[in-house]
């Protein structure tokens, strides 16, 4: 487990239990600690999509034998 950092956080009372309604979260540390690790994933697959148009592919690239390359030279 990851250290612990005690905050105090002025969160909006009704969106706080809207979100730990939506998650079935029994605690308000819950639905906070769920919140960020579910922003963070969000961004992160964001960067991943957005990289997505700027990546070339070869269409000709032939897996299999690639291995066999990289197998033989061991």
């Amino acid at each position: 487990m990851e250290e612990e950092m005690p905050t105090n956080l002025a969160i909006e009372d009704a969106l706080l239990k809207k979100a730990q309604k939506a998650g079935g979260l029994r605690t308000k540390k819950e639905t906070v600690t769920k919140a960020l690790e579910e922003f963070i994933q969000r961004r992160q697959q964001k960067r991943i999509l957005k990289a997505m148009g700027s990546i070339e592919f070869r269409d000709n690239w032939d897996y299999k034998a690639e291995r066999q390359d990289r197998e033989s030279r061991r």
